[in-house]
C-alpha cells in the first residue's frame, strides 16, 4: 500500500511477516527478562504475547487497571510453557506505584533485560482555542511524568548496563502540525525527548523510539479513531526485532513499525554514520557529542 506518512522504505507494511516473526532463532529473547508499561491491552498485550512467543520466561505487565492485566497473564501463562507473568497495578503518573512496581519486578525476576515504555494518554482532539485544559493536560501527566518517573525507577532498580528500551512514541511527534492534537503531539515529543536524555545518560542502554502504527485499540476507539489499517500484531512482532542484536544499528534512532526490516538493515551503515532516523534540526550539525553545562 501507499504508505501514508513519509517512510524510509519502499515496502510499507500494516501487518507481520516472516523477517519479524518472534519465533525466528535469531530474535530470540530466552533468558530475558522484559517489563511492559501499559501491557494489559492494545499494543502492551500484543508485545507481551510476543516475547512469550520469543521465548520470554519472565514478563512484567504494568497498568492501571488489575482486571486485563490479570486475564493477559492467566492466557499467557496457559500458552506458554514455563512462562511467568508478573502482574503490577500501577498509574504511571504515581510516583509511589511506579517506584514500587520496578522494586517487585527487580526482586522477583532480577535484572530488567528489556523495557517497553508503553503507557499513554491520548485526549480529545480540538484546536487550541476549543480546548479543555485540564482534561488535555492528563496527557503531559501521562506521557511525560510517566516516563520520567518510569526512567528514573528503571534506572535505579535496572543493574543491567546493556539494557534495551523501546519508547512508543509517535509519528505526529516528528511531523508537521496535525490540527486538533496539539496536547497529544506536544505530550509524546517532549517523551521522547525525556528517553533521548535517558540514553545520553546511559550509553550502554539502547533506547528507540517507534511510532507503533495505527492499530485500532481502546485508545483509539476513545478519541473517535476508526478503521485504522494495522494489526495489532505488527508493533508487538516489530518490538521483539527491535530488541534483537539484528536492530543493533538503530540505537537512539526514530522509527516507524511498518517500515520493512530487510531494507532498514541495507541503511545501518547509513543510520550509524549519520543523523538518519535522529531528531535534529537539520543544517546545524551534526552534533557529534552530548551537549554539557559547567556548573559550579
Amino acid at each position: 500500500m501507499v504508505a501514508p506518512f513519509p517512510s524510509l522504505t519502499k515496502t510499507w507494511h500494516t501487518n507481520t511477516y516472516p523477517a519479524i516473526s518472534p519465533t525466528r532463532p535469531e530474535v530470540s529473547a530466552v533468558e530475558k527478562t522484559v517489563l511492559i508499561t501499559g501491557g494489559g491491552t492494545g499494543i502492551g498485550a500484543s508485545v507481551a504475547r510476543s516475547f512469550a512467543a520469543a521465548g520470554s520466561k519472565k514478563i512484567a505487565i504494568l497498568g492501571r487497571r488489575r482486571e486485563p492485566l490479570e486475564k493477559l497473564a492467566k492466557a499467557l501463562e496457559s500458552e506458554f510453557a514455563g512462562l511467568e507473568v508478573l502482574v503490577t497495578s500501577a498509574d504511571v503518573t504515581n510516583e509511589a506505584e511506579v517506584d514500587a512496581a520496578f522494586r517487585k519486578a527487580s526482586e522477583q525476576f532480577g535484572p530488567i533485560d528489556i523495557l517497553i515504555n508503553n503507557a499513554g494518554y491520548a485526549p480529545t482532539f480540538g484546536a487550541i482555542t476549543e480546548l479543555d485544559v485540564a482534561e488535555a493536560w492528563i496527557a503531559f501527566e501521562t506521557n511525560v511524568k510517566g516516563s520520567l518517573l518510569v526512567a528514573r525507577a528503571f534506572g535505579r532498580a535496572s543493574k543491567k548496563t546493556e539494557a534495551i528500551v523501546i519508547e512508543t512514541s509517535s509519528i505526529v511527534a516528528i511531523t508537521p502540525p496535525y490540527v486538533g492534537s496539539v496536547t497529544y503531539t506536544a505530550s509524546k515529543l517532549a517523551a521522547t525527548k525525556v528517553w533521548s536524555f535517558f540514553g545520553a545518560e546511559n550509553p550502554l542502554v539502547r533506547v528507540i523510539h517507534v511510532q507503533p502504527g495505527q492499530v485500532q485499540t481502546d485508545m483509539a476507539d476513545s478519541i473517535g479513531l476508526k478503521n485504522l489499517p494495522d494489526h495489532v500484531d505488527l508493533p508487538g512482532h516489530f518490538y521483539v526485532w527491535l530488541a534483537s542484536s539484528e536492530a543493533k544499528f538503530l540505537k537512539g534512532k526514530f522509527v516507524c513499525a511498518n517500515w520493512d526490516v530487510d531494507e532498514l538493515k541495507a541503511l545501518a551503515d547509513e543510520f550509524e554514520k549519520t543523523e538518519l532516523g535522529t531528531i535534529t534540526l537539520h543544517g546545524l550539525g551534526p552534533f557529534d557529542h552530548v551537549l554539557t553545562l559547567d556548573r559550579d
